[in-house]
């Protein structure tokens, strides 16, 4: 919870430099995004599942996270980086081309494509932020591999990005208040294996120092 409620550096912190956090996460949480209220949750099953609550400050739809499942980074781009722009598609495509470029140098490239187009809405996107594919995210086969929100201050951009190296989208369905959408409309999610998980933090930062 104190990760997302964590403050952007100013301006004068980061120096003209890019950031990169590397959230490790450590027990279960649903993040919700900025616009998302409790009560798209049974707070009560997230009680009993032992399931943290937490809000992010960047918009879409919430985040399930389990340890060992899912790999978090946010980028900062501070407003005097030569890399930021106030074109927030165009800043979304652009952190998605350092994702798939991450990707390309540990070899996998078969399947990837960044989605440059606008949002993709499914039944379930307003609530679950990979049900829906907006600009700049990650696709494997045509499902979301990378998910990407931001928010923006006067120094910077914020850049939350998720991965998932397991998925099964039913399992947070437990954790909603009723009603759902229908159960048979809710998206695939593509995964990435572990070994090259644990490699592309790295390669996404030196792609980043490109």
């Amino acid at each position: 919870m104190a990760f997302h409620a964590r403050d952007l550096p100013t301006g004068e912190d980061l120096g003209g430099h890019l950031v990169v956090w590397d959230f490790v996460v450590d027990r279960p949480a649903v993040v919700l995004g900025s616009q998302q209220r409790t009560d798209v949750l049974d707070l009560e099953a997230c009680g009993s599942a032992g399931v943290e609550v937490a809000h992010r400050r960047s918009g879409g739809g919430l985040v399930h996270l389990v340890p060992g499942e899912v790999l978090w980074v946010d980028v900062i781009v501070p407003t005097d980086h030569p890399s930021s722009t106030s074109d927030i598609r165009g800043s979304m495509v652009w952190m998605g081309e350092r994702w798939a470029a991450a990707l390309a140098h540990l070899g996998l490239t078969a399947g990837i494509a960044v989605h440059r187009g606008g949002m993709v809405a499914s039944s379930w996107s307003d609530l679950i932020c990979f049900a829906g594919i907006g600009p700049g995210e990650v696709l494997l086969d045509g499902h979301k591999l990378v998910g990407i929100s931001q928010r923006r201050t006067r120094s910077a951009a914020r850049f939350q990005c998720a991965v998932h190296l397991h998925a099964d989208p039913t399992r947070v369905l437990p954790l909603l208040a009723a009603p759902l959408p229908p159960i048979d409309e809710l998206p695939a999610v593509s995964v990435l294996a572990a070994d090259p998980a644990g490699r592309l933090v790295d390669a996404l930062v030196d792609e980043l120092a490109v």
